[in-house]
């Protein structure tokens, strides 16, 4: 890489976008905003066991959504990804987890990670991303560990360099393996490390959108709605990735987060 080399207007303009879309408050702020109520509230009111049941689920939903979607997805050509046809099957998903509660998480979720990730996969070839390349299959598993800030992190960090830092090693792991090996299975360790780290942050996400959902009066189509907002927020957190990621590749990632940290908002 050319040391010499500077980002352009324009491209400093798109890394500003891409930061204001990563580093915005996170999902639970946009269900408060939503539906005017803090979701502390809802939180509150989940069960005392939830927190050890919901990673299991995360993890299950993450690894599922990654056999269905990541791995049999194939390039096609799309000058624009589907966003709204997607915002509309996972509204549909999470009309019936409003309908049917806390119990019917464990099927809806699986779904609605399937969908996103589709979803993402999509906005990562708009950015001119190859879903072909494993980098990019585990770029677009990235994005669940992506959040914006949030109160509910209770300090952990939160910065869009420092969450793909934490990720990078299994990342890499996982990368090389599945070049090694050609297909990976659910169980493989690697993988299971990568979803494991993923699913860490993934579900502080998913706790706001259940704790949203379990707000009296929420019911069905409040957990469509609520649906709706959850892949709206993924869907921000995939567009500025991978708008990074095609910096990265013309100008390098160090210049890229030296100009991304250099930005104020």
């Amino acid at each position: 890489m050319n040391s010499n080399l500077t980002i352009t207007e324009d491209h400093v303009k798109e890394l500003l976008r891409a930061k204001q879309l990563l580093e915005n408050p996170g999902l639970a702020a946009k269900i408060t905003n939503l539906i005017g109520s803090p979701i502390e509230k809802g939180i509150d009111s989940l069960p005392k066991k939830w927190s050890d049941k919901l990673g299991k689920i995360t993890t299950n939903s993450l690894l599922k959504a990654t056999n269905a979607a990541v791995f049999t997805m194939k390039d096609k050509s799309v000058k624009k990804s589907s966003n709204a046809m997607h915002k509309t099957a996972v509204a549909v998903s999470g009309g019936v987890g409003g309908f049917f509660g806390l119990a019917a998480l464990a099927v809806e979720l699986p779904i609605s990670t399937t969908i996103m990730l589709r979803s993402i996969a999509d906005i990562s070839r708009e950015h001119g991303e190859s879903i072909n390349s494993i980098e990019t299959k585990m770029a677009c598993l990235e994005v669940f560990a992506l959040g914006g800030t949030s109160t509910s992190d209770d300090g952990t960090e939160t910065g869009y360099f420092t969450i793909r830092a934490l990720l990078a090693q299994s990342v890499t792991e996982t990368s090389k393996f599945i070049i090694e090996k050609g297909v990976v299975d659910e169980g493989a360790p690697v993988l299971l490390r990568l979803i494991t780290k993923v699913a860490e942050r993934f579900s502080v996400q998913i706790s706001e959108k259940v704790a949203g959902q379990a707000i009296p009066f929420i019911g069905a189509a409040g957990g469509a709605i609520i649906n709706t907002v959850f892949m709206d927020h993924f869907q921000d957190m995939a567009k500025g990735h991978f708008i990074v990621r095609k910096l990265e590749r013309q100008y390098g990632q160090e210049l890229v987060k030296a100009c991304y940290d250099s930005i104020k908002l």
